[in-house]
């Protein structure tokens, strides 16, 4: 399915026009944005919100007087969550609409696919996506906002090893994602003293993991389940896990960091830990948290406009918006070089997903302070013991 919407000209940029119309006319031309996101399909729990974040914050930015006086035209694409659209989207947005940026690839394939494309065009990509891969080799005009998978399996390592448990059965989903955390996780596994006892697979449409699952729940020594995927894929995961009976802690990674997995799973999300941003557990941060403000304003923003709970998935739309808002402005152009560089200045910007401080060899400036370990406890997320 496609959609495209012009969002901002719709109904952004008619709202800013009105504080614009004293300008000059080359100040009244948009700026175009491009995105294409999963909002359908598997994956649609984690693009719905990326597309409503997108489309709140530009109207707001519109509103108070556009981008260097300029209203922000946002072109998107729904991919229906199948990677292999995004290459032709991203041609589309690139020689089509003329965008100036691309924000966008809910998931690590359509990201994957685009890159190629943005790589040639010599224009700014910031990913919503999670696999290190996006990332490293760093690619001049690639960036991302979302922790890696690699840093997921550290951060479950760590707590792994905090409590004593060092045979564990991987479980993966087969998509982008979820190949890229389990080459991740195999890569770690001996630096934390983790045996993995089990490594199964799963596809990212199955509705059913039972035959897996028994192999595992099988394994002599088993003392817990990492399970590394996004979508809809895990939450059936954790419901066959609860029909099976297996007991064992169970941990997922970030690629289930919305209440929205919560409802999927029901109470067999009950126990379930994972590394997460702050922005899950935000009237639960310390009012010293320096992502406080910013996580307690987002999510108030987001539930009074859409009346639905926030997501970690939409934070990084959020983050990559203004990533790229923050670097136009330093810049004071959209010119592409100008603003990729600007882009790698960027130091001390709070995001919903932590604290950014880019590099020329960093093209996404998070570390595992970025990470709080998270519990399902009784229905909601809550910080783990």
């Amino acid at each position: 399915m496609l959609k495209k919407s012009i969002f901002s000209l719709t109904r952004c940029t008619v709202l800013a026009f009105a504080s614009l119309a004293a300008l000059p006319t080359w100040a009244q031309q948009t700026i175009k944005i491009g995105s294409f996101l999963s909002v359908t399909g598997p994956a649609a729990y984690l693009g719905d919100p990326e597309l409503k974040t997108l489309q709140m914050y530009i109207e707001k930015i519109n509103k108070e007087g556009g981008l260097l006086g300029r209203p922000i035209e946002l072109v998107f694409y729904d991919d229906g969550s199948e990677a292999s659209k995004a290459n032709s989207f991203a041609k589309r947005l690139i020689e089509n609409d003329q965008v100036v940026a691309i924000l966008g690839g809910t998931t690590t394939g359509a990201t994957m696919a685009a890159i190629p494309l943005v790589e040639k065009a010599e224009i700014p990509f910031i990913s919503l996506a999670g696999a290190v891969s996006i990332i490293e080799p760093v690619r001049k005009w690639v960036f991302k906002v979302p922790p890696t998978d690699r840093m997921a399996a550290e951060r479950v390592f760590s707590d792994m090893k905090k409590r004593g448990i060092s045979k564990v059965a991987l479980l993966s989903e087969t998509a982008g994602f979820g190949a890229s955390g389990r080459k991740e996780t195999l890569a770690l596994t001996q630096k934390y003293g983790i045996e993995l006892v089990a490594d199964e697979t799963f596809g990212p449409k199955d509705t059913d993991v039972t035959v897996q699952l028994t192999k595992i729940k099988s394994t002599p020594g088993l003392q817990a389940v990492f399970v590394f995927g996004a979508g809809q894929g895990p939450a059936v995961v954790m419901k066959n896990i609860q029909q099976l009976g297996i007991k064992v802690p169970v941990y997922q990674s970030h690629g289930v960091a919305s209440e929205e997995f919560i409802k999927l799973a029901g109470s067999a999300a009950e126990g379930v830990r994972l590394p997460a941003a702050g922005l899950l557990v935000a009237d639960k941060l310390p009012a010293n948290d320096p992502q406080k403000k910013v996580v307690v304003d987002y999510t108030k923003a987001f539930n009074d406009q859409w009346k639905t709970d926030v997501s970690g998935f939409g934070g990084h739309a959020y983050d990559a918006l203004y990533l790229y808002v923050g670097a136009v402005k330093r810049a004071n152009s959209v010119d592409k070089d100008k603003v990729r560089l600007a882009l790698e200045s960027t130091k001390g910007f709070v995001g919903t997903a932590g604290v950014f401080n880019l590099s020329d060899k960093d093209h996404m400036g998070l570390d595992l302070s970025a990470f709080r370990m998270l519990e399902v406890k009784k229905g909601d997320w809550a910080f783990a013991d």
